[in-house]
């Protein structure tokens, strides 16, 4: 079977591959100071897989602590697994394969608990940072969480950010950006074209195995050439190949980094660091927010 975006003659060469590295279930493929130079917008980039003990202590409230954004977008989707929102501003309900958590922090929010651990043994996925536009890296914050069946799909690739195929996702991205959420059965191949003027172009693989120019294994980030060129992939014999693709417009702006922050400038990162403390002060204040469900709603 062949699911085909756009055919072309054009190999897109890998010219880049990391395995990051692991932290208990969470390994990191991309950082701010590191591949995010070279591949912003997009600027971070995490590969969670947690087990049973990771997810009971998640449930009982501990595993990953609060923490500030300002600058930045998250965007975490999952691969398996679920995971239960509960949020004053944005109602209840579950995340799974290809639901979305989509976190605009902008001036500032503090969040880390906002997602607990549905029943079940096994939870995978990948977190995501932008670099947000000046016009928004001090904006108001907006949170977003979108189940599986509100993400449009285009063959076997659903979309989480941006525009592929005249199909558009529901999640409200800066413009020139897209993340694909794609599964190819064994042996399937698909071709990707992105949209003119995206010449970053990558990938990161969370399970089996893909052929594009060189063999990409489960654990593999790779980089694609600059170019506006398809990108075309094969799983391999053995079974499905989930992965996340990604294509963008660079990002032209420097990257200015605080602890958990980035931003455009220099004086946009003190504004942003001035108040995520303000929050941190109101959020202390605020004193337990923790929901009937487990959950720590973010604090904005």
């Amino acid at each position: 079977m062949q699911a085909v975006a756009s055919p072309t003659t054009t190999i897109r060469r890998i010219v880049y591959r990391t395995r990051g590295h692991s932290h208990g279930g969470i390994t990191r493929l991309m950082s701010p100071s590191d591949l995010g130079e070279s591949l912003k917008p997009f600027v971070f980039l995490d590969i969670f897989d947690m087990e049973r003990p990771m997810l009971d202590a998640m449930r009982a409230g501990a595993g990953m602590s609060i923490h500030p954004h300002s600058g930045i977008a998250t965007v975490t989707v999952l691969t398996e697994g679920r995971m239960k929102f509960d949020d004053p501003s944005s109602g209840t309900g579950t995340l799974s394969y290809g639901g979305v958590e989509w976190l605009r922090a902008g001036s500032g929010v503090w969040h880390g608990k906002e997602l607990t651990p549905d029943d079940v043994n096994f939870v995978q996925g990948f977190q995501l940072w932008l670099a947000l536009p000046p016009d928004l890296e001090n904006g108001e914050p907006e949170s977003r969480y979108i189940e599986s069946q509100g993400i449009p799909t285009v063959g076997p690739a659903r979309i989480i950010l941006g525009t592929h195929a005249g199909v558009t996702s529901p999640t409200p991205a800066p413009s020139g950006i897209n993340y694909l959420l794609v599964t190819l059965k064994a042996g399937e191949s698909w071709t990707y074209q992105p949209p003119a003027g995206h010449s970053i172009g990558w990938l990161a693989l969370a399970k089996g195995a893909l052929q594009a120019d060189t063999s990409v294994r489960a654990g593999d980030m790779v980089v694609f050439e600059d170019a506006e060129a398809a990108i075309t992939v094969q799983a391999g014999p053995e079974g499905d190949a989930v992965f996340v693709m990604a294509s963008a417009v660079p990002h032209p702006h420097e990257l200015h980094l605080g602890n958990y922050s980035v931003h455009t400038s220099a004086q946009a990162l003190e504004a942003g660091e001035r108040r995520i403390e303000e929050l941190r002060q109101r959020m202390v204040a605020a004193g337990n927010r923790r929901t009937s469900t487990g959950n720590v709603p973010v604090f904005r």
